[in-house]
């Protein structure tokens, strides 16, 4: 580390032990704490490093002035170090073995009264968290949030250069064009009528780059979209590490990730991190056993298909779904038939809440089957049961009878909430898995055309062959989605690189050459001149940080992130400009004739 200004520090808080003892030392921090202990004042002094305590004698001469501090101010002081007695160690502190005892002080910081407490969680709410982030920032857990971004983003540039990749940077200012979300616009002044846009992804250009020839290119890239916020996606703005390899197949990709994950993972958590190769689970599969795409393999729950087992039922309930083209999914969950009638009406009503119907359920117990449904079922279909699900007695099998996509989500939700409630997923791990195989096209459910349904950038699975000889829903694509403890890290692709396949992918949505060269002409233009097989990903660091802090909200390890609606508290964003700045770039604002203003929200806001 660099030596560090003599003029208000010989050393910092955190880093003072031991071998300081009977050292004349200068330090300077915020006051966390103050304790008055017979008139002997004891201080907490913090700054990034740490904390030490400061010890004041009431013969001091600046000992009157105390009572004019308030917490947050930040003070200097000269004092020698010393050593605690015994009892008065502090096994919690890195220097909780030794003391300063203050010989001089100087006030550098006043601060006013806090709006709230910085030293303990007083429960602040969010808006106000928002609102004095500077002040937030100072509390140990977010400041260690951010202190392991920090590194965690070091760590990726030193691994992704020994894995062979050259960090590039890609313009901010660019063209718009649809990635999926709403772009942020910005009017050019000296092109009135025009406008630019902030990149939702660094897309066109990475596989410029590849077409350029540089073969491995990386960027911890900041992104920007207009779309709302989750708890695991901040609104706006995000950084991503985008990554784009040339001459590669699926499998290289694949296997340069999982380099780098399982070094990150394993470097900054002592959880234990799935092995490689990571599991490769198809689109199809992930939709019917897990009810989603971005399956939390923690659970050890999953979900089957028993619509056959009830085409011809005479509960009507289930069959008459199965006839209307519906399916009916099942959860099975073992050795839970104690549980309480309670339990049962509780998951019942859950299901309710997310969608369903309702929810039928069989508990198979040694001597009988109790079940609000068992007395509609015959004892073939109930056999059937038991060996397509392979019941042993004490189990316990839940049911939803549904339309196929409505019954994978409201299945996948059930099997979340029952893992949930029943403490059944894994503690201290992270579960990774490759889904694979998406369908290239899927029906538009407003206009039943034939719609991308993923990327239109990817490579189809057999080429232009299958372009012209398959069913378009039948065709999969080389597109693939690394997840996390069910939070999906990113998604990618190997790209479509041949100019006639994708003038041909583009014409199956609909579109002619002419809206293709119009939209993605510099892209198209740069394949006509030679462009390699090439194939990327785009991890989030902001997802990846998130689950290594352990944080259920992603606003926990960005240093200053919008509100959930899109506001910057502090510093007051997006607000209103003077109308000299409209007239520069040529625009008139019209306001609707009603427009609701979001306040921000004055208690903690909810998750999404």
């Amino acid at each position: 580390m660099t030596e560090i200004s003599q003029r208000y520090r010989t050393i910092h808080c955190g880093r003072i032990g031991e071998s300081d003892i009977d050292r004349k030392i200068k330090v300077s921090g915020w006051i966390h704490s103050v304790r008055d202990h017979g008139g002997i004042i004891f201080i907490d002094l913090r700054d990034f490093s740490g904390l030490v305590q400061v010890v004041i004698d009431p013969k001091m001469s600046f000992y009157q002035s105390l009572e004019n501090w308030r917490l947050e101010t930040v003070v200097c002081f000269n004092g020698t170090i010393i050593a605690r007695t015994k009892e008065t160690v502090n096994s919690k502190l890195s220097t909780g073995a030794i003391e300063l005892v203050a010989e001089d002080m100087e006030v550098l910081g006043e601060s006013e009264v806090l709006p709230f407490q910085i030293a303990k969680d007083d429960c602040a709410p969010e808006h106000l968290r928002l609102k004095y982030r500077f002040l937030d920032l100072r509390r140990e857990k977010l400041r260690n949030n951010i202190f392991l971004r920090g590194n965690v983003i070091s760590e990726i540039r030193d691994k992704m250069r020994q894995l062979g990749f050259f960090e590039f940077q890609t313009p901010i200012l660019t063209s718009s064009s649809p990635e999926g979300a709403r772009d942020y616009l910005v009017p050019s002044r000296i092109h009135p009528g025009k406008f630019y846009a902030l990149p939702q992804a660094p897309q066109q250009f990475k596989q410029l780059l590849m077409v350029a020839g540089f073969d491995r290119y990386f960027q911890i890239a900041p992104c920007f979209r207009d779309e709302d916020a989750r708890a695991d996606r901040s609104p706006g703005e995000f950084y991503q590490l985008d990554v784009e390899m040339s001459f590669v197949t699926q499998d290289d990709v694949f296997q340069a990730m999982e380099e780098l994950m399982t070094h990150l993972f394993k470097k900054f958590s002592t959880k234990k991190v799935t092995a490689t190769p990571f599991p490769r689970i198809s689109y199809r599969e992930a939709m019917l056993k897990y009810g989603c795409d971005k399956p939390d393999l923690r659970n050890p729950l999953t979900i089957i298909d028993v619509s056959k087992i009830f085409e011809n039922s005479a509960f009507n309930a289930f069959s008459g779904v199965v006839k209307k083209g519906g399916v009916v999914r099942a959860v099975k969950v073992p050795g839970i038939s104690a549980q309480p009638r309670k339990f049962f009406d509780d998951m019942v009503k859950f299901a309710q809440e997310v969608g369903s119907k309702g929810l039928g359920y069989i508990v198979f117990e040694t001597e009988q089957l109790k079940s609000p449904i068992v007395k509609f079922l015959s004892e073939t279909e109930i056999a059937s049961i038991r060996t397509e699900a392979q019941i042993s007695d004490g189990d316990v099998i839940f049911f939803v009878a549904e339309k196929e996509q409505k019954a994978a989500e409201i299945a996948g939700k059930v099997r979340t909430e029952l893992a949930t409630r029943l403490n059944l997923i894994e503690k201290d791990c992270f579960k990774f898995c490759w889904i694979v195989d998406f369908p290239m096209f899927e029906l538009d459910p407003e206009t039943n055309a034939i719609a991308f349904s993923h990327n239109p950038f990817s490579m189809p699975q057999g080429g232009m062959d299958s372009l012209v000889n398959k069913n378009p829903l039948d065709i999969l694509a080389y597109q693939y989605d690394i997840v996390c403890n069910g939070i999906e890290l990113s998604s990618g692709a190997i790209r479509n690189h041949r100019p006639e396949i994708m003038y041909k992918a583009f014409e199956i949505c609909g579109y002619g050459k002419e809206t293709v060269n119009n939209k993605f002409g510099g892209m198209i233009n740069a394949f006509k001149f030679g462009a390699p097989p090439h194939g990327g990903i785009a991890p989030g660091v902001d997802r990846m940080v998130m689950l290594l802090a352990d944080e259920p909200n992603i606003r926990e390890v960005i240093a200053f992130p919008f509100n959930q609606q899109a506001q910057d508290l502090m510093m007051n964003a997006p607000s209103e400009v003077t109308e000299k700045q409209l007239r520069e770039l040529h625009i008139k604002v019209e306001m609707p004739k009603k427009i609701h203003v979001q306040e921000p929200l004055k208690s903690k806001e909810p998750e999404q």
